[in-house]
């Protein structure tokens, strides 16, 4: 988004193609969309055959609930084969129409790399936190990737590289960055990370509060309301206000809260990182980036099937964060470890740091400027 606004303030005429629900998004930040692909749980749902989500009594399941080795057998087809085919069919008519001097397409979206290449358009990687390496993961996506890519007949016309051989815009910080990426081929442009979030307003209770403030959030996509809960719980025993963020718990299922902790479906972010004091997260991409650059110590909650295991601990690297694994995760143990991150000035002078950094990494608007050299 921030690399699209950049882009239409300079000029370029932007065309941007998403899955219909983030339309409404875009044209809010006046931007023009495309409809193209899935979204990513219907892409899962493709790849169960239409059943990957309900009960034995036809009921919908929540992906927590999935078992991780089912959940990741998945993944694999849905990134490897399900989005990337949606994607690139969805965008040859478009391509051929418009005829874009550039496509940016998205690190975990090589569907639109591929028909890029098809229409002989030159393409740019555009990264979305850090690059990590599964061993047992990433070469079964990478094999059904290079699959469809056989499929759609544009196989020979690709690189062997995670960016299909096409220059990559990098938005994460090198002190998080994963130092085997880093050390590669790839030709890297480093961009700042942006935090982009749809504008909104908080509670009064949470902007005009007095003491520190404590931002829980646990993503999109997955999250359950006892992992919600027991977090909140470790919380209460600290003099901190709380603001949580719950777009996949329906709130009431948290049960009664004191007037301190304050829940909201849907919270925009960016803002409520100007009023934290610290975040408790799922380590995200996303989330994890925006937190660095506000400069924000964390306290990481990683849930297995996600890239959250590695961004916390690329986090606690960095000593701008603490960790706690699913397995760990109590309410004493949130508390014990939030107790820490607040106390320790440790954390908030690496996360400062860290912030720095980001800061002093090129613009968006650097990377526009840069255009006709990938055109070329």
């Amino acid at each position: 988004m921030p690399l699209a606004q950049a882009a239409q303030e300079a000029g370029h005429e932007v065309w941007f193609a998403t899955s219909e629900p983030f339309h409404p998004i875009l044209e809010k930040a006046g931007l023009r969309p495309l409809t193209a692909g899935l979204t990513v749980p219907e892409a899962f749902i493709e790849a169960a055959g239409g059943q990957a989500f309900l009960d034995a009594n036809g009921g919908a399941v929540q992906a927590s609930d999935v078992p991780p080795e089912v959940l990741a057998g998945l993944a694999v087809k849905a990134f490897g084969s399900v989005l990337p085919r949606s994607v690139a069919a969805d965008l040859a008519p478009v391509l051929d129409s418009v005829r874009p001097d550039l496509v940016v397409y998205e690190i975990l979206n090589p569907g639109a790399a591929f028909a890029a290449v098809a229409a002989g358009v030159p393409a740019v990687c555009h990264g979305i936190g850090r690059v990590s390496y599964d061993d047992t993961m990433d070469p079964l996506v990478q094999q059904e990737l290079y699959a469809t890519a056989s499929d759609l007949g544009v196989a020979g016309k690709i690189g062997q590289s995670r960016t299909l051989g096409n220059p990559y815009l990098d938005i994460c910080p090198p002190a998080v960055q994963n130092q085997d990426f880093l050390a590669s081929d790839v030709q890297r442009i480093p961009q700042r990370s942006v935090p982009f979030a749809e504008p909104g307003e908080l509670p009064a209770r949470v902007t005009e509060g007095e003491g520190p403030l404590v931002y829980l959030s646990l993503g999109t996509v997955l999250g359950s309301a006892e992992l919600l809960r027991t977090a909140i719980d470790g919380l209460l025993p600290l003099d901190v206000r709380v603001l949580v963020a719950s777009p996949v718990v329906d709130p009431a299922a948290l049960g009664e809260l004191p007037d301190r902790v304050v829940v909201l479906p849907w919270v925009p972010q960016a803002e409520a990182l100007r009023h934290a004091t610290a975040v408790v997260h799922h380590g995200g991409a996303g989330t994890t980036l925006a937190v660095l650059a506000a400069g924000l110590p964390a306290l990481i909650l990683p849930q297995p099937g996600d890239d959250g295991p590695d961004n916390a601990a690329a986090v606690r690297a960095t000593g701008a964060g603490r960790v706690l694994p699913a397995p760990e995760v109590s309410a004493e143990a949130v508390e014990a470890e939030m107790r820490a991150l607040l106390g320790d000035g440790a954390h908030q002078e690496a996360a400062r740091r860290v912030a720095r950094e980001m800061a002093a990494m090129p613009e968006p608007a650097e990377t526009v400027a840069r255009f006709p050299e990938f055109v070329r």
